[in-house]
């Protein structure tokens, strides 16, 4: 699908400014020019010259806020076109895949092993399906408002199961996953949507890490009422100028990095939006390109039961 340039827009709304504070110098120069050097009020040259200032410096800012709505907008429909075109791919991949393999099964007479095979790749791409649906709609609660009453969280447990379930998914040794630090931590929030932030920070953390998976996984309460999880990783890092761009819907970071990993560019907005529904928040770190990344999730520590 074709890319239009953000290019010809900007330099068009650019050179419209300059022709604008043209304009309006000339003007002024004029208006100035005209003012009568007798003795006496001119309240009327006073008065346009005032008045027609104010215009032009509305009338400018009212421009620039145009260009840079204008950008944002073509550049938000950059990333939707971009978010179509993975989530194509992303359903179509596996049902070819699955329809590939069903009709394998039906026109030939496999032994149990090769059965047994196909079935196992069957599921794996049903997973993969039931993935992208789901974060899909995790998007669409993120967005959401409203806040459901916040319940007490152990971290150890809820940390555990996200874990082994990741694990298994991406088939790692055990030790590609580590984790570590104040195990006894409990946290106000809702253990399914917290699920979900933690699940999709291990699978961002192992999607752009070099072999062998490194994640790291500490845990520590910071004395004010908060509970900071981190979790680390060695891979491809973060350029500057991308560490906030990242928690943006639909964004994905440079060419290079979306050939490497496939994606929806959902993952870290799911991941803040929800954290927000919990009042807590997340901060993402890298040293740069090839120097890993850390991603910070604080969040309100709850009171204990007797409390």
């Amino acid at each position: 699908m074709a890319r239009r340039s953000i290019g010809t827009p900007l330099a068009l709304g650019i050179a419209m400014v300059v022709m604008l504070l043209l304009l309006a110098a000339g003007w002024q120069v004029l208006v100035i020019g005209d003012f009568d050097p007798r003795p006496g009020p001119r309240t009327a040259d006073w008065l346009l010259l005032i008045f027609g200032s104010l215009f032009f410096l509305l009338l400018l800012a009212g421009l620039v806020w145009m260009c840079v709505w204008l950008v944002q907008e073509m550049r938000l429909n950059q990333r939707q076109r971009s978010f179509i075109d993975a989530v194509t791919h992303e359903l179509k991949t596996p049902l070819a895949s699955f329809r590939l393999y069903l009709d394998t099964i039906d026109r030939h007479d496999l032994v149990a092993e090769q059965r047994g095979g196909f079935i196992r790749r069957m599921g794996e791409d049903l997973d993969r399906l039931d993935h992208t649906v789901d974060q899909v709609l995790a998007a669409a609660r993120a967005e959401e408002r409203t806040r459901k009453s916040p319940g007490r969280v152990a971290l150890e447990p809820l940390l555990d199961r996200c874990i082994e379930e990741v694990r298994e998914r991406n088939r790692l040794p055990d030790e590609a996953i580590r984790f570590s630090g104040c195990v006894a931590a409990v946290v106000r929030g809702d253990p399914a949507e917290l699920g979900i932030v933690f699940r999709n920070l291990l699978e961002n953390a192992i999607q752009y890490s070099d072999d062998p998976v490194d994640v790291r996984i500490g845990v520590r309460e910071t004395g004010d009422g908060r509970v900071r999880v981190e979790i680390e990783d060695n891979g491809i890092g973060i350029p500057s100028a991308e560490l906030r761009k990242i928690f943006q819907r639909f964004y994905r970071a440079g060419r290079d990095v979306q050939r490497k990993a496939a994606g929806l560019g959902l993952g870290l907005f799911i991941v803040r939006g929800l954290l927000r529904r919990q009042g807590g928040r997340i901060v993402a770190q890298s040293a740069g390109s090839g120097q890993g990344s850390r991603f910070i999730v604080t969040l309100r520590s709850a009171p204990s039961a007797g409390g």
